[in-house]
């Protein structure tokens, strides 16, 4: 508090209190982004020092020019100090999670509900805000400044711009191709930049969401069916899972047995599947989607029928159960929903969130009330998502041990971490074999066949190269958080597949690009927008079941014969 009683007594002007704001935001909360370029110029074989040097003073002009353009008179402070405590925010993020802010991240924070988001606060978190974000922020709003009058202080403002425009056009002539270089092999660096690549992508957020006007809804079929040569009622699961990654699925080949559940049950386990995102907010929409990853856009995916809309419409009866916090990321939008309420009074919740496990009470009333012959059930787990990755699980399933309660997760060994995230991914394995166990009952009683499939939306890093979490820019997001797991189970009176042809196929290429058209054909779907060529299990279906789902065309006798 003396210091805040020292800096009211010191009066400046605004320029000096500009350049010494930037500095801060360019040297101190863009180190990151320094030190990142800072590792991808000194990894080149042969270095100009001297170009190594420009880097912070070139940041700095140009955080100058910035900030200068929106400095005048009253607008100064207030400007300054948002800028401060959103960097300090964004600061925070990357150098704990390795988090970056770009359009994807922006679209996942916004979406983000308030309990996810308080999951991310601990003492760790509000120390840092307090020291780097709000403490700078009063030093701002108590220093005094000087003003002069009216156009001189204009005259003034446009010098400093001025000045940091033509250093920083200096810099880049100078060493022009040697900026090119870099950013060209390392085009992940603008997304270290501290706070303007997170504005630029909240503006284009804002536009594309809010502003556009909303596109006119395509229907992809007017009339799919379901054809099925059998008597039978049909029952299929889809499990969405949250934030497991493929490699720490015992069925796929990792060491610790965390599918000892369900590797029991015969299920099938396929091992190279990638995902369309590295958050929930693009895969879960992108994956259910006609649109591919190359080509997927929410606001085109939201404006025409997705596979669950396609299933619905076919005649199914679907209900979307869920445990994620109700969000289903706008495709459950026109279908039956159920959503996991998250109140003490279930010993299985903790008035937050619940264990997965209370998903199983609503899929059984379901069960046991089948009206239609053809029934999709959408599971949305709440999985392993981080980083309170120990509430994902109740004590008595803690399998591996000792494991990490607390949320602020880089604080604890690798080994803790380790094990809380497995003992997510083998609760999830419990709980599908628990789905699996039920859906067995159904065969031997009632005479119902059913199947299961399991997804999860996206991967996660567990400070692997100093990464946390999840939602890196997928064109350069590690493989731990686009390797998906994927599993297929069916009963034993199913005859549309052949399981032994699946597990030879297990290992083969599949994407969330192929969900569409796997849960179509799982469903026994008649419709033009099913595409034969994106359905990995065609090559395992019996021609029976391909030629009562599909239309005559050539080239599908052709795939038949």
């Amino acid at each position: 508090m003396e210091i805040l009683r020292k800096i009211e007594n010191i009066t400046i002007t605004t320029n000096q209190l500009l350049f010494f704001t930037c500095c801060y935001i360019a040297l101190v909360l863009n180190l990151p982004f320094l030190t990142k370029a800072t590792e991808a110029i000194t990894a080149l074989d042969n270095y100009n020092v001297i170009f190594l040097m420009s880097l912070p003073i070139f940041i700095l002009s140009l955080t100058m020019l910035i900030q200068g353009l929106f400095a005048f008179r009253r607008l100064t402070k207030p400007l300054l100090i948002i800028t401060v405590i959103i960097s300090s925010l964004i600061f925070y993020g990357t150098i704990t999670y390795g988090i970056v802010f770009d359009y994807g991240m922006v679209q996942n924070t916004i979406e983000t509900d308030s309990a996810e988001a308080l999951s991310y606060v601990n003492l760790q978190a509000i120390l840092f805000f307090l020291f780097f974000g709000i403490l700078p922020a009063l030093l701002i709003y108590k220093v005094k400044l000087t003003y002069k009058p009216f156009f001189r202080e204009l005259l003034s403002r446009l010098k400093v711009i001025s000045f940091s425009l033509g250093v920083a056009l200096l810099i880049a002539s100078v060493f022009y191709s040697n900026y090119a270089s870099v950013g060209r092999n390392n085009k992940d660096l603008l997304g270290y930049i501290t706070p303007y690549k997170m504005v630029d992508a909240s503006y284009k957020f804002i536009r594309n969401h809010y502003f556009y006007p909303p596109l006119k809804f395509q229907v992809l079929d007017t009339a799919p069916s379901i054809v099925r040569d059998n008597s039978r009622k049909h029952v299929t699961v889809m499990v969405l899972g949250e934030t497991a990654r493929s490699q720490s699925f015992s069925l796929n080949g990792y060491v610790k047995p965390t599918n000892a559940y369900t590797e029991k049950q015969g299920v099938i386990s396929f091992s190279n599947v990638s995902s369309c995102g590295t958050a929930t907010a693009v895969s879960v929409p992108c994956m259910f989607s006609r649109l591919d990853k190359n080509h997927y856009s929410k606001r085109t995916a939201t404006a025409q029928q997705n596979a669950i809309d396609l299933i619905n419409l076919a005649g199914a009866d679907v209900l979307w159960i869920s445990n994620n916090n109700g969000s289903c990321k706008g495709v459950c939008t026109r279908v039956k929903t159920i959503q996991v309420d998250t109140d003490k009074s279930n010993p299985l919740c903790d008035g937050e969130y619940c264990f997965d496990e209370a998903l199983l009470a609503p899929l059984k009333q379901k069960l046991n009330s089948l009206t239609n012959d053809n029934t999709l059930i959408v599971l949305h787990m709440i999985g392993s998502h981080g980083p309170t990755y120990f509430k994902r699980y109740p004590s008595e399933k803690s399998v591996f041990t000792p494991d990490c309660q607390r949320s602020d997760i880089q604080n604890c060994s690798p080994e803790q971490l380790l094990n809380t995230y497995d003992n997510t991914i083998a609760y999830t394995d419990f709980v599908i074999s628990k789905v699996i166990n039920e859906l067995s009952v159904l065969d031997k009683k009632n005479n119902i066949e059913s199947s299961l499939l399991y997804i999860s939306d996206h991967g996660e890093s567990l400070g692997e190269s100093g990464v946390y979490l999840h939602g890196l820019p997928y064109a350069f997001a590690p493989e731990e958080q686009t390797h998906v797991p994927m599993i297929f189970w069916a009963d034993t009176m199913q005859a549309d597949f052949n399981t032994a042809c699946l597990r030879d196929l297990s290992k083969s290429r599949i994407s969330h690009d192929n969900v569409f058209d796997t849960l179509l054909s799982i469903m026994s779907v008649k419709s033009k927008a099913y595409n034969i060529e994106n359905d990995p299990f065609i090559d395992c279906k019996s021609e029976h079941a391909i030629v009562r789902t599909n239309s005559t065309s050539a080239f599908n006798i052709e795939r038949i014969n």
